[in-house]
């Protein structure tokens, strides 16, 4: 069975491609968000969104054939909401991938005290809005703002998947999107665009920075959802709408005609790759 097949079917029984998502999201957080908290002053917001993209590059090419290299609890939603995974594969990657993100913040917090001077209560790379942004962006527009940013990220990844893992050419567009976004975001929010990487720093940092995670968590989940809708209507596939969850399946699958579960029962579609 090819590893694509075993991402996408076998995820929850794959020790593999939940240790590549622990520690693919515990690299994350210790260089992307380490490179604001020890370097920012140095690198500015260009450099931290580049870190961003290249970490998830490199990481892309290094864990994307092993567990799609998704690093990020909204990413996964949506493939979740896909189709592409069980709820139980899911669940197993937003586990590790909160673990990963906890223990890379700590590594990070280890060594921002060994800088003499260095600041990290309320700061440490979270993520924030009001008095809290850099521009002071109000909580709606910082809503907003999170959703939008998440939902193109979960889009390209959907769109350049076949099923969950990454191919040979996979890593550039999604490292490069997620480059584009931060650097769009910093300024506004600190660019979340992921739960895990919002949570980990956040419970270093202490004070508001754990008030405010709350839409951190959430408005990303949204964007998630609003890919996985956008996706549906801009690129034709094969997996039912919510196909791990049989009753809502088969009922999407007959209101929509010609399309949804239909589609997932050709020979050639998914399903039937996933069960070779």
């Amino acid at each position: 069975m090819s590893a694509e097949r075993t991402a996408g079917k076998s995820a929850d029984s794959d020790p593999a491609s939940l240790v590549a998502e622990l520690l693919g999201t515990l690299v994350l957080v210790f260089f992307a968000v380490g490179s604001a908290v020890l370097a920012g002053e140095f690198i500015g917001s260009l450099g931290i969104a580049l870190a961003f993209g290249f970490t998830l590059v490199a990481l892309a090419y290094v864990l994307g054939p092993v567990s799609g290299a998704q690093l990020n609890p909204a990413v996964t939603l949506g493939m979740l909401l896909a189709g592409r995974m069980t709820p139980r594969a899911a669940v197993g990657y937003w586990v590790a991938q909160l673990v990963g993100a906890i223990v890379g913040a700590a590594l990070l917090f280890l060594v921002a005290h060994q800088v003499p001077g260095l600041k990290t209560g309320e700061a440490f790379g979270s993520n924030g809005y009001g008095h809290r942004s850099a521009v002071g962006l109000t909580i709606a527009g910082s809503f907003v703002v999170e959703v939008m940013l998440a939902a193109l990220l979960v889009f390209v990844y959907l769109s350049v998947t076949r099923k969950v893992t990454l191919g040979s050419l996979d890593g550039l567009p999604v490292g490069l999107t997620l480059a584009a976004v931060s650097l769009i975001g910093i300024p506004l929010t600190g660019a979340s665009l992921n739960p895990a990487r919002s949570i980990g720093p956040a419970l270093f940092a202490g004070g508001d920075a754990l008030i405010q995670l709350w839409l951190f968590v959430l408005a990303p989940l949204v964007g998630a959802a609003i890919a996985v809708l956008a996706h549906r209507f801009t690129h034709e596939r094969p997996e039912a709408w919510f196909q791990d969850i049989p009753w809502l399946s088969e009922k999407l699958g007959r209101s929509g005609g010609s399309g949804g579960s239909r589609k997932a029962g050709k020979p050639g579609g998914a399903d039937a790759r996933a069960s070779e």
